[in-house]
């Protein structure tokens, strides 16, 4: 192993994308699935981005004995990390006590996002979600809506997602989410919604428990997984999504966010993921929640992440000009994950 050794001050960073999994295990020695280690492995400076001149960004088998950190940033914060850092020699004294590391893993369960989207529904808005504790529970559902999409409390993304449809009264997967409940406890149960567009919002709270909005998310999904985000400005992001919505329900769901988030001490960045959707006269629920000649309505809270998310990465080197626009996608080659910034095709 190497040993860093220095009397400078400084902010440590880490990328640990395996964090929604180590959620999901609670273990403090927990062995991520292969992809995760590998994208660690092959990703783990991208802190570097966001990270100021004399901080430190680890790279997971390097001692820091002796390192005189102030502060430490991970990806997302779990048992399995503090652990990590505890063997690398990181002190307790800048590390969250166990106590506040079991707090965040009950606000990242998925119930806070149903929590959070009634204060953010208004006019133009969609949405509903349920936590449900037993099969019966999620089957009744089914039979109401008819499709459901289902969520594990805490999975990665595109993990632990799946869409239901009522088949002849009977419900699919019924083994799973039976397996789930067992295991986490409850089930999250949404009714579908027939999205036309993802994107989302990025935060971050301070100490005071004040929320600050940074901006704009414009990111794409294939079943779930992340894909990619829009490296443009704050301005031609927000006329992308006026094309949808207006701008103005933009705004005041932002607005309820800032003012109305509570967090209960959780402190940095988060993310919420939120879609633009079908709402009238197609089997979506909330319907009467219209848009004055507009067939679209916003789903305020899909998901809430109390992390970093890529939307994160994507503000750090989101151009200045608005003439600039480029697309940031991590890519697998067959070898090693890659993070490429390619030109936006113009549509």
């Amino acid at each position: 192993m190497h040993e860093i050794n220095t009397n400078r001050l400084m902010t440590l960073h880490i990328f640990n994308p395996e964090h929604d999994i180590a959620l999901a295990s609670n273990l403090s020695n927990f062995t991520a699935p292969r992809a995760g280690r590998q994208l660690r492995t092959d990703l783990w400076w991208m802190p570097r981005l966001w990270a100021q001149e004399n901080d430190v960004v680890w790279m997971k088998g390097v001692q820091l004995g002796g390192l005189p950190i102030t502060a430490v940033e991970p990806w997302g914060w779990d048992r399995a990390i503090c652990a990590e850092l505890r063997r690398a020699g990181v002190k307790d004294e800048v590390l969250p006590t166990d106590e506040m590391v079991q707090h965040i893993r009950q606000l990242s369960h998925r119930r806070t996002s149903a929590q959070l989207l009634p204060l953010l529904q208004m006019e133009g808005t969609v949405g509903e979600a349920f936590e449900c504790k037993t099969v019966e529970e999620v089957t009744e559902l089914m039979q109401r809506y008819g499709r459901l999409v289902l969520k594990a409390p805490w999975s990665s993304s595109g993990r632990g997602v799946r869409f239901c449809e009522n088949e002849k009264g009977e419900m699919r997967n019924e083994n799973w989410v039976r397996n789930v409940i067992k295991a986490q406890g409850s089930m999250m149960a949404e009714p579908y919604y027939n999205k036309v567009k993802d994107f989302g919002m990025e935060f971050e709270a301070d100490a005071e428990g004040r929320i600050h909005y940074l901006g704009l998310s414009l990111f794409h999904t294939v079943n779930g997984a992340y894909e990619g985000n829009i490296l443009a400005t704050e301005s031609v992001k927000r006329e992308m999504i006026s094309r949808y919505i207006p701008i103005s329900l933009l705004d005041s769901v932002k607005q309820r966010i800032v003012e109305r988030l509570h967090l209960d001490g959780y402190i940095g960045p988060f993310g919420i993921d939120m879609m633009i959707v079908k709402s009238i006269g197609n089997g979506n629920h909330n319907s009467q929640l219209s848009i004055v000649n507009c067939q679209l309505g916003l789903h305020p809270c899909v998901e809430i992440n109390l992390r970093r998310t890529m939307g994160h990465v994507a503000l750090s080197i989101s151009p200045t000009d608005d003439d600039i626009r480029g697309v940031m996608r991590v890519v697998y080659d067959g070898n090693h994950y890659n993070l490429r910034i390619e030109p936006l095709k113009q549509r």
